[in-house]
Order: C-alpha cells, then sequence, then structure tokens
C-alpha cells in the first residue's frame, strides 16, 4: 500500500483500532466481520472510509464485490450511463457481471484494469 498523505495513514491507524476493537484478528475473521451490515457501518464511521472503500477491503478478503470509484464511473459514462447514485452504479455493474456470467469483484477489477490503462495511455 502506497500512503503518501498523513490522512490515509490516519485512516489506516483509524480501521486497525476499530478492527482490533471488534476481535477481528485475522482475514477470515474480517470476511466474516463484513457479513454483517452493522460492521460495515461501524467501518464508515473512520475517517476517510466511503462506500467505495468498504467494498474493497471486502474484496481483499475475498468477497466479491464491486467498488464503485473514478475508473468505473468514467467507463460507464463512455457506455452513456450517468447520473446514477453510488448504488444504483454499483447495481448496474453487479447485474451487468450476473449476464456476463462473472463474478461482481472480477468484473469490476477487469473494467478497473482496462479503464485505469487508458487513463495511462491518454486515451480519455
Amino acid at each position: 500500500m502506497h500512503f503518501n498523505s498523513p490522512r490515509r495513514i490516519a485512516t489506516a491507524h483509524g480501521i486497525t483500532a476499530l478492527l482490533a476493537a471488534n476481535g477481528v484478528d485475522s482475514r477470515a475473521d474480517l470476511h466474516t466481520w463484513l457479513n454483517e451490515q452493522a460492521s460495515r457501518t461501524a467501518l464508515r464511521t473512520v475517517k476517510g472510509v466511503r462506500p467505495k472503500t468498504v467494498d474493497y477491503i471486502g474484496n481483499l478478503v475475498g468477497r466479491s464485490q464491486v467498488a464503485i470509484d473514478v475508473h468505473l464511473r468514467a467507463f460507464a459514462t463512455d457506455a452513456g450511463i450517468s447520473g446514477l447514485t453510488f448504488q444504483q452504479l454499483q447495481a448496474v455493474y453487479e447485474e451487468t457481471a450476473a449476464l456476463l456470467g462473472h463474478e461482481p469483484g472480477g468484473f469490476e477489477h477487469a473494467v478497473w484494469r482496462f479503464k485505469s490503462q487508458t487513463v495511462q495511455q491518454g486515451q480519455l
């Protein structure tokens, strides 16, 4: 992880403190802990943690989720889908993944990689 700002370091410390306070000591613990909406809500109380962060952490521990970020929004806009809330766009990606026979997290990652490579190449 590349922490290049004090804010990100503070967020990492906040997440660590919350997980320790809730007895989350392993990847398996975190995977199980995230099954509860109350846990996901508690994670959002950490300064700097937004819905994308919660979903991304879930992906890191083997949950298949769509973490909407700037790349996924840009890809959707390129496809003519714009003006949706985080939850609406997440539902679009989840349904598309299901229609294509893919896990949501795998589909999200493929779109993210494609769009991030496009941005790096200067092809917006």
